[in-house]
């Protein structure tokens, strides 16, 4: 697909100033790379990989963290929803986070085996698909399209901060719907709910969430895709009953009892991984399927997680 029709795809659908904008962003990231070190983010910061690889080499935990990255776990997540339509009584979201697919080869392959075991209605995937957070994402899409293959028909999806815009056509074409600002409508005879899915508020802060709950019906149940979990404040206060996350990788690298000595972001601790509410909304920060900076993990698994819907 050439790179001019891409642009002009998503300029018809999403607006010319937010395509411009959301591109720039990229580029921006991308010349700071190569003007070398920039201390605003971690993700930038070339030396930390290979100095946590090198402390854990040299404590002897290197190859334990390698195994534990590739050991991806299914976790059942009861969510309780007033005013949850009855004929979604028991509606079942596979919620995967943060494959970072080209950096995690061995989690991907344990992922695919547990696909074709798991029964649910629809999969949300809550974003960073590519391992870097710049340069080329063909590795990381045709791992991505291997992932798609095991999945059933309705997938949807949000951008993480790892993730280019000009990925959206294509992930399209395989049949993965990307939500930027926007909402879809689930039906179930002559009920429905709504799902929306926001860009990514963290690096890029393109995130509008008035814009995707533009549509949706105050009294009616929504649930909110968003890839960092910390804008869990205006989600709850647009009225959401749900919201599904991810960005944190539950800290990857933990202290004994799962506590993160790092979550990447401003956010309550309790949030960082799991279940959680605010207010009145329900909420779940994935800790991912791949690994991030270094393929390894202690005391946080990999995940993938089935929320089942259940009436208030």
């Amino acid at each position: 697909m050439q790179e001019q029709n891409v642009l002009d795809r998503l300029e018809q659908r999403l607006g010319r100033v937010y395509v411009r904008q959301r591109l720039g962003i990229e580029q921006d990231n991308e010349d700071e790379f190569a003007r070398g070190i920039n201390f605003s983010h971690p993700d930038k910061w070339y030396s930390i990989p290979s100095a946590i690889r090198n402390v854990l080499i040299l404590s002897g935990l290197y190859r334990r963290g390698l195994k534990n990255a590739t050991r991806v776990q299914v976790r059942h997540n009861d969510v309780s929803i007033p005013g949850l339509p009855p004929l979604f009584e028991g509606f079942t979201i596979l919620h995967i986070s943060d494959l970072h697919v080209d950096l995690s080869l061995g989690a991907m392959e344990s992922l695919i085996e547990l696909l074709d075991t798991l029964k649910y209605d629809i999969c949300v995937l809550t974003g960073d698909f590519r391992g870097e957070i710049f340069g080329p994402f063909d590795v990381a899409m045709q791992g991505l399209a291997r992932v798609r293959c095991r999945l059933n028909e309705l997938v949807y999806a949000v951008l993480g901060n790892h993730d280019s815009i000009r990925m959206v056509p294509e992930m399209e074409e395989m049949g993965i719907r990307v939500l930027l600002n926007e909402a879809e409508t689930l039906e179930r005879g002559d009920q429905r709910i709504h799902l929306a899915g926001v860009d990514d508020a963290h690096d890029y802060r393109m995130d509008n969430i008035e814009k995707a709950a533009s549509e949706i019906p105050r009294e009616e149940c929504s649930i909110l895709l968003s890839h960092s979990p910390e804008i869990y404040q205006q989600a709850a206060h647009a009225g959401f009953n749900l919201c599904l996350s991810g960005h944190t990788h539950g800290g990857q690298i933990c202290l004994p009892g799962a506590i993160p000595i790092s979550l990447s972001c401003i956010l309550p601790r309790r949030m960082g991984s799991g279940p959680w509410t605010y207010a009145h909304m329900a909420g779940y920060t994935s800790a991912g399927v791949g690994s991030c900076m270094v393929s390894a993990r202690f005391n946080c698994p990999p995940e993938i997680t089935l929320h089942r819907l259940r009436q208030a």
